[in-house]
């Protein structure tokens, strides 16, 4: 037996082809669909432009909550009934919630995608919305909500999230609203939004072989009395970055570990620098293979894993480290993961890190690109960011293309070290001075949620 000291080179990216995008309109409603020849199952998803961004500031959880209410029947039909309608067909729902869209969807053998659609219209459109149904659906997910952040971690990314975009707007708010907003919604707020966004049109998503698929039929029973046109969708979101790093502690006595949370704004999702500053986040802690978990977990053995990226949606993005440290060595933990992150937007990446981040994010699309449910996925980015149809025929040559010039400049201009927010939910009687001692920044306390 003999250990390999030095770490394996990169393998060549698998060519992919992605697949023919056909668009059309169809009954009011449009139709983006892409042509999987020969393949017998097909995918249906139905795109509303009613993601999380649309509840009001204080209803936090509304799409949350219409999503599982969704599964407790419909006007013609009781919960049973239509599951066991679904069944019949052999799918499920499956939803989805984003800041920028709901989703719903189907996967089904091509032969049954009419009727699939049907169910999936019915659903959408018709909810049962029995008011007792609406209220127990409410009260688990807020119950829910109350056991996650009990965790380590919820707190934290919602101090982190408000004070990069403010609690005063919804997008400073958790996604998926947090156990009071949630708690104290009632009936009417789950009606109201389910009328004002769930009966526009929408698009209609399709993959699957188009030879074998009535696009109009499909259309036709999607859009089936809606109205109401495409809503306002707004531009992206200007969020400067702080003029300053700061340090809040989030206080959770007894605790043994700290949990953090590092991070600032940065562009949105068709910002034209996406591909070189994906790149940058995967060099820098977007794969295990990256700088921050192997400075943070293998050289100072400070975690057992530190990831940091950028997120970002139609109108802003962030980016984010997250990890988990033992309260003894918080504050070396924090000055190095600060310091990495400087040094990365200072210097930039070289030439072998990046052939590994680019061979790896290359690689991905040949393998998460095979089947209906992801093309589907694919054809939601292409709608939801006004994405030319060639986008993904053409990812992959822009990932390998991206050179250390490239990625370098997007690190230098997208990486804030200077203007961190360094969220810390730990013990504070045990860390607090330690932390004041890094100077990175003032230590606060956050402010309430």
């Amino acid at each position: 037996m003999s250990l390999i000291a030095d770490r394996p080179g990169p393998g060549l990216a698998r060519p992919y082809r992605f697949p023919q995008v056909v668009r059309r309109t169809v009954a009011g409603g449009p139709v983006v669909a892409a042509h999987l020849p020969g393949q017998n199952l097909a995918v249906a998803l139905l795109l509303l432009d009613a993601g999380a961004g649309r509840e009001p500031v204080g209803k936090e959880g509304l799409g949350a909550v219409l999503t599982k209410a969704l599964e407790e029947g419909t006007a013609q039909r009781d919960a049973a009934a239509y599951a066991l309608a679904l069944e019949g067909l052999g799918t499920e729902l499956v939803t989805g919630l984003d800041w920028d869209s709901f989703q719903v969807s189907v996967q089904v053998p091509v032969d049954r995608l009419g009727a699939a659609v049907e169910l999936l219209a019915e659903a959408v459109r018709t909810p049962r919305m029995d008011p007792g149904d609406v209220r127990r659906v409410r009260d688990d997910e807020a119950t829910a909500l109350r056991m996650d952040w009990a965790n380590p971690g919820p707190r934290a990314d919602a101090v982190l999230r408000a004070d990069l975009f403010g609690a005063e707007n919804r997008w400073g708010r958790p996604m998926y609203g947090d156990p009071d907003s949630v708690a104290g919604l009632d009936v009417e707020d789950v009606t109201v939004f389910h009328s004002e966004w769930f009966l526009r049109p929408g698009t209609l998503i399709i993959a699957g072989d188009l030879e074998r698929i009535d696009l109009d039929a499909l259309g036709a029973a999607a859009f089936a009395g809606t109205g109401g046109g495409p809503a306002e969708r707004g531009g992206p979101i200007e969020v400067p970055p702080h003029a300053q790093r700061r340090i809040i502690l989030v206080d959770r006595p007894g605790s043994v570990q700290s949990t953090l949370r590092l991070g600032h704004p940065s562009p949105h999702r068709a910002h034209p620098d996406h591909v070189p500053t994906t790149l940058a986040g995967t060099v820098l802690g977007g794969a295990f293979t990256s700088r921050l978990n192997h400075l943070i977990r293998e050289v100072h053995g400070y975690t057992y894993g530190i990831r940091g990226d950028f997120a970002s949606s139609r109108r802003f993005g962030r980016f984010a480290v997250s990890s988990a440290v033992q309260t003894a060595v918080t504050a070396p933990a924090l000055v190095e993961a600060v310091g990495e992150i400087s040094r990365t937007q200072a210097g930039g990446v070289n030439e072998d890190e990046l052939a590994v981040a680019r061979s790896w994010r290359a690689g991905q699309l040949s393998v998460e690109l095979q089947s209906p449910r992801s093309i589907a996925s694919a054809l939601t980015t292409l709608v939801v960011h006004d994405l030319p149809d060639d986008y993904h025929a053409r990812l992959r040559e822009a990932l390998l293309a991206a050179d250390v010039a490239d990625v370098s400049a997007a690190a230098a201009a997208h990486l804030h070290p200077e203007s961190l927010t360094l969220v810390v939910e730990g013990d504070a009687a045990v860390i607090r001075d330690d932390l004041t001692a890094t100077g990175l920044g003032e230590v606060v306390n956050p402010p309430p949620l």
